[in-house]
């Protein structure tokens, strides 16, 4: 096994309502890396903004945070025990809850799965398969789903552990469990009962977390398996169509993005990046370009007025034409690394530890600002979220807010 295979951290839509500038889930309000913030710093001053407050002990892990309600949630793993952690906005600790071991990671151990946070109630999906539902006021459990045990939950490639953040969307809790029987999961959200299952001819999970898409009055929920990219109908969970897509090592890590029907993968190892449109009726897709060197591992990627935005396996960033997939223009000062946009600028956290502010005219992408975070351990794979103007970045057993308001 490769050392490159790194424990994907992907790390899952539609909730009750919250603040515009609340991030219930992973990769913000609707899993697009894209925060509704507004008054944001547009340079950074040397050293990078300044610290508010900063929390250890959370363990290893990859996991980002979920904002909602004046409260902070994220999941760790301290001493290899699955663990979700609740603070307030000052970084002062609420509760934990222990949800049984971790898998062992393949030499990348600690929680992968960003909590969901609904109304009262924090979702999450550990990486041995377990699927549980907290009380955002203490903790305590309300119900759990053991997905291996329950539904065959499976992955081709186990190296690393199940990799997913949970898809809220309506009364629903959805999972990509990738049995035969349950490629993908819905349970009541309110009591864990099962509200519809997709069979499919044994696609197995892949490290995604699916997200919604809308095509005309119809909505969807889009995923990666290990073999294809699939489009499930919301309602029902009935398979709506497949495009066989296979993955290097099985690691579909990086959720789609979106541009009207046009949809947007992207994998690291050199496999590149494609992109699909879906028919009018929401019954087929067809490919409409193939792109090598943009190939993101698990760092994610942005869609913004008709370009993609991301970071190479090699460290590259680039931006597409996202209708015909053109190179518009590169940087190499970013890094590998996740990506994310708020008020006009991109926020990009390289696995290295640099943090950079960016520019993002398509012809000339430009560095604005950067620093290191130097606080934490291991490696730097969690996503970063921007809410209420405060930057939070998770960097192994450490969280740390950063002040990013404009003045």
């Amino acid at each position: 096994m490769s050392t490159r295979l790194i424990a994907v951290i992907l790390v899952s839509s539609l909730f009750l309502p919250v603040s515009a500038e609340d991030s219930p889930q992973f990769r913000g309000p609707d899993r697009s890396g894209i925060f509704a913030e507004k008054g944001l710093l547009k340079v950074w001053p040397d050293g990078g903004p300044s610290e508010t407050w900063s929390a250890d002990g959370l363990g290893e892990g990859y996991a980002s945070v979920a904002v909602v309600d004046g409260r902070i949630y994220t999941s760790g793993s301290p001493e290899q025990t699955a663990t979700v952690f609740a603070f307030d906005l000052k970084g002062k600790l609420l509760w934990k809850k222990e949800l049984g071991k971790e898998h062992p990671g393949g030499g990348y151990p600690g929680a992968r799965s960003t909590p969901t946070v609904d109304g009262d109630r924090v979702y999450v999906y550990t990486s041995n398969g377990l699927l549980a539902c907290l009380s955002t006021k203490d903790g305590s459990l309300v119900w759990q789903s053991d997905t291996k045990a329950q539904y065959s939950a499976r992955q081709e490639n186990d190296y690393f552990g199940m990799a997913e953040a949970v898809l809220i969307d309506g009364d629903k809790a959805i999972v990509t469990p990738g049995s035969k029987d349950s490629t993908m999961l819905a349970l009541n959200k309110i009591d864990g009962s099962v509200i519809w299952k997709t069979k499919t001819d044994g696609y197995s999970a892949s490290f995604c977390s699916a997200r919604i898409f809308e095509n005309g009055g119809q909505r969807q929920i889009v995923t990666m398996v290990d073999k294809a990219i699939i489009g499930v109908d919301a309602a029902s969970g009935e398979l709506q169509w497949s495009y066989d897509y296979p993955a290097t090592y099985h690691i579909h890590a990086v959720s789609p993005v979106f541009d009207g029907r046009m949809i947007y993968v992207s994998d690291g190892y050199g496999q590149g990046g494609a992109a699909f449109e879906v028919a009018e009726d929401g019954k087929s897709v067809k490919e409409l370009w193939t792109e090598k060197s943009l190939d993101i591992h698990h760092g994610g990627a942005v869609s913004l007025k008709g370009h993609i935005y991301g970071s190479s396996d090699k460290g590259v960033f680039t931006c597409l034409d996202f209708k015909t997939g053109e190179i518009k223009s590169t940087l190499d000062k970013v890094g590998k690394g996740a990506t994310v946009f708020a008020d006009g600028l991109l926020y990009c956290y390289s696995e290295k530890g640099l943090f950079s502010l960016v520019d993002p005219n398509p012809s000339a992408m430009k560095v604005i600002s950067s620093f290191h975070v130097k606080k934490g351990s291991a490696q730097h794979w969690a996503h970063p979220v921007i809410s209420n103007g405060v930057l939070y970045v998770r960097h192994g057993g450490a969280l740390i807010a950063y002040n990013v308001k404009g003045k």
